[in-house]
């Protein structure tokens, strides 16, 4: 999925709640540039244009999330009881939001891709740091669940990203070894992940070109769209 054009939003959402209601009980709002500290970009007229492949919003948990949240309440003055509770109820708004709108989309060229290797009979798996019914549900909302035959996200895992749990955890449902697999991502943490578990490939999506190679130290390959994978077969 287009995580920018989902989890930017979310991500203001979360934080708009979040400042609203500090403001309601007498605190200082959350910086403007907030969403800018967790990794999104922004372009001259004010909208979302990209994100950093390395911050806490591509690549951290939920928890992670709220947890930084959290400690922007505390600093506002907030005990952390108080903190995690609004944090929690932020999170809550800006789901209930994401729900209403279901704001999701496609990357190019994906569904293409996810065809061909139905056709060439490859069991697929999606590994991430969304919450597993959360990503089912996304999964949904863009009709491709099908294609899936696993969805680990980092609730069924003790460690998530850069950490190999994920992988190894969706290899054993799928019945193949890591170093047969090739992961995708579109964070350095994904291929570090895809390393630490021994997966044959470590495959960077760069979409945008926004981060070149050097943004990806960790992958054996950086592509810009589906496109430019294809199916071989390996003899």
């Amino acid at each position: 999925m287009d995580f920018i054009y989902t989890w930017g939003r979310w991500g203001e959402r979360l934080l708009a709640h979040f400042s609203s209601e500090l403001m309601k009980r007498q605190r200082s709002p959350l910086s403007a540039d907030q969403l800018q500290v967790w990794g999104i970009s922004y372009d001259a007229e004010g909208q979302i244009s990209g994100y950093d492949r390395n911050s806490p919003l591509s690549m951290g948990t939920v928890d992670d999330l709220l947890t930084l949240l959290a400690m922007e309440g505390y600093k506002a003055g907030l005990s952390w009881a108080e903190a995690k509770v609004l944090a929690a109820q932020s999170r809550v708004a800006a789901d209930e939001a994401l729900e209403g709108s279901r704001t999701a989309r496609l990357l190019p060229e994906v569904l293409p891709f996810l065809e061909q290797c139905g056709q060439a009979g490859l069991r697929l798996g999606i590994v991430t740091s969304d919450e597993t019914a959360a990503a089912e549900k996304h999964l949904e909302w863009l009709g491709i669940r099908p294609y899936f035959s696993v969805c680990v996200g980092a609730d069924r895992v003790n460690w998530g990203k850069p950490f190999p749990d994920m992988v190894e955890l969706a290899c054993r449902e799928l019945g193949v070894e890591a170093a047969r697999v090739a992961v995708i991502g579109d964070t350095d943490g994904d291929m570090q992940m895809a390393r630490s578990a021994g997966a044959a490939a470590a495959i960077a999506l760069d979409e945008g070109h926004t981060s070149g190679k050097e943004g990806f130290p960790s992958a054996d390959v950086v592509m810009t769209s589906y496109r430019e994978l294809r199916l071989g077969e390996v003899r």
